[in-house]
């Protein structure tokens, strides 16, 4: 099967930077996994959120980046919603974990999978099912800003401060994804989706850094 990269200036943007999201989010997943003697299943929780998200770049990437049927690209939206979804639940996991401890977390993260495969089959079954979504992701993003918010003001958790900065990137960039925002940037055009995940990639290090100070203390 001989697969054709796509015509639209902004689709090949958003699909390159879909797969920038893949290659630095499963980095970060690695090096995460390196801590994993010190706190497994924080460790195992965090690596767990940074590789769904890099499975789901490298899925956005594949979408965005080739002419394809409409049913196969249809067909991978699916793994790609569910595969985000996931890594909302795991991401509110983490953060419930260093709010409230790892007993209270590891109670609360069958619910928090059931809520993200909820939400993905609400988005199958309604037409504007991403917005849904989007609403999913933003209550989970405000979640963790006031928890990581919380321990920076209460100096209870090294890199907490970062986690906060990292956590109200991560906002800002889905408010982009939601909008119809387009620029061209040196000559290079982005839709709102190749904007969010330039946004998003400046976040990524500011989270990464705030784990590994947690972890490092």
């Amino acid at each position: 099967m001989n697969l054709a990269i796509i015509a639209s200036p902004t689709e090949r943007t958003t699909a390159a930077t879909d797969a920038l999201i893949s290659v630095v989010a499963l980095g970060y997943a690695a090096k995460l996994l390196g801590y994993r003697q010190q706190s497994p299943w924080k460790v195992g929780v965090w690596a767990g959120s940074f590789g769904t998200l890099g499975f789901s770049g490298f899925l956005g990437a594949v979408v965005h980046g080739f002419e394809m049927p409409d049913e196969r690209r249809v067909a991978l939206w699916k793994p790609l919603n569910l595969t985000l979804g996931g890594t909302v639940a795991l991401f509110a996991t983490g953060a419930l974990g260093d709010l409230a401890g790892e007993r209270v977390a590891r109670r609360a993260l069958p619910g928090l999978l059931l809520s993200a495969l909820g939400f993905f089959l609400l988005t199958q079954r309604l037409q504007r099912g991403f917005l849904l979504f989007i609403i999913y992701e933003a209550l989970a993003m405000l979640f963790a800003l006031g928890a990581y918010v919380r321990l920076a003001q209460a100096g209870q958790l090294a890199g907490a401060q970062q986690m906060a900065a990292g956590v109200l990137i991560s906002i800002i960039a889905a408010a982009i994804q939601s909008s119809n925002l387009e620029l061209t940037v040196l000559g290079i055009p982005l839709d709102h989706n190749g904007l969010f995940h330039i946004v998003q990639l400046a976040g990524l290090p500011l989270l990464a850094a705030g784990l590994r100070a947690g972890l490092d203390a």
